[in-house]
């Protein structure tokens, strides 16, 4: 069966092209493969994986990886794909600042730089953007040729809404069209998603999520946001904005308050006081040094976790929970020790191996590199 007859209203080319992306995915999934392990997977014919690889050949994707021997018969030309046949450039708009990334076809990072930004507003921004793409293309020695596309993340939520006028919003960006913005900048198409989504798809992709299919995110930036999957795709909602947890009520100081009001960088910051916003080695010194201010934050966050988890957990029956994003790892791992989960959950069973909350492994700059992994997740998924 060719593997685009799934889909309704294909065309040849169509077909062509999910037929690429099938063998290109099965290539990165496997590490090598053969053609006739190739047809096998994906239901296509010898002739038509030969057309396929033979492109994909002289395009520079895949490279041969020598020959195996399976059973009778000559042994079997293996093929992976090359690391320096496409790069993806990824960009996290932060409030004070720039994240961009650029990944190999393995999904390595081979350039990482943050930039700080004088103001949020929109021109300003794209601009910066552009610059930044060209400077690190120059750096790393990746002709422009080989870019396979821009991924750009910022906070939610996109458009103007009930939840504008925040601490943590990108000011001048309530009533922008981002997507319009940057593709007319850029001068080419762009993905565009919410921080918490992209940061859920690196996890996925490359770090402790890798093999689940549903799970929740919960990602610290300023504010504190929320990347769903399930069954393998994101939830994104009808205007991109699914996954504002910051908004869903708890219990603190005997009134019922937003959660990010105690569960974010901003309230953390809030909590120790002081003008200056700090960095994640000055958050990881005052944890390591046992800070009594920097205590009390972790108690009341993690009371207001062990709220939310829950709710999570009932509304979108996870396989597990996963914390993430810009904060010290440390801080996470206290924050998943302290937090009390409750038996009143549909996630309290006891044939799910995994844990209910976890810490992510893809670190500050998972949506950064969550940027980036949504170029390589188009090019090489059907």
């Amino acid at each position: 069966m060719n593997i685009s007859s799934q889909f309704t209203g294909s065309n040849p080319l169509r077909s062509r092209n999910r037929n690429r992306q099938a063998v290109l995915g099965h290539i990165r999934s496997a590490g090598t493969m053969g053609r006739a392990e190739i047809g096998r997977s994906l239901g296509l014919s010898t002739q038509a994986v030969s057309n396929i690889i033979a492109d994909l050949l002289e395009e520079g994707w895949i490279l041969e990886k020598g020959a195996r021997t399976l059973g009778r018969g000559l042994p079997a030309v293996q093929y992976g794909l090359n690391p320096k046949g496409g790069f993806a450039f990824g960009v996290e708009i932060r409030p004070d600042a720039v994240f961009t990334a650029l990944l190999d076809l393995f999904g390595t990072p081979v350039k990482t730089e943050r930039t700080k930004l004088p103001n949020t507003m929109p021109d300003t921004v794209a601009k910066t953007v552009l610059d930044l793409r060209k400077s690190l293309l120059k750096a790393a020695s990746v002709p422009e040729k080989r870019l396979l596309g821009t991924g750009i993340v910022m906070p939610g939520p996109f458009g103007k809404t009930g939840l504008s006028g925040r601490s943590t919003d990108l000011k001048g960006w309530e009533v922008t069209d981002a997507r319009a913005l940057f593709e007319s900048v850029l001068g080419a198409p762009v993905e565009l998603s919410n921080d918490a989504n992209a940061a859920a798809l690196s996890e996925s992709l490359n770090g402790v999520a890798q093999g689940t299919r549903s799970f929740a995110y919960i990602y610290f930036g300023r504010g504190v946001g929320l990347g769903i999957v399930n069954d393998g795709r994101l939830v994104t909602g009808a205007f991109g904005n699914a996954g504002e947890v910051g908004q869903i009520p708890v219990a603190g100081g005997g009134d019922l308050v937003p959660l990010e009001s105690l569960l974010s960088r901003d309230s953390l910051q809030s909590c120790i006081g002081g003008k200056k916003a700090l960095g994640l080695e000055e958050l990881a010194a005052l944890f390591d040094e046992g800070d009594p201010k920097m205590t009390r934050w972790l108690e009341s966050a993690a009371a207001a976790l062990g709220q939310a988890v829950p709710i999570l957990e009932n509304l979108l029956d996870p396989q597990t929970i996963i914390l993430g994003g810009a904060m010290p790892p440390q801080l996470v791992d206290d924050l998943v020790d302290r937090c009390l989960l409750p038996a009143a959950s549909v996630s309290s069973r006891e044939d799910n191996p995994l844990p209910r909350l976890q810490r992510g492994t893809c670190g500050r700059l998972a949506a950064t590199v969550g940027a980036a992994s949504l170029i390589l997740h188009r090019a090489l998924t059907p």
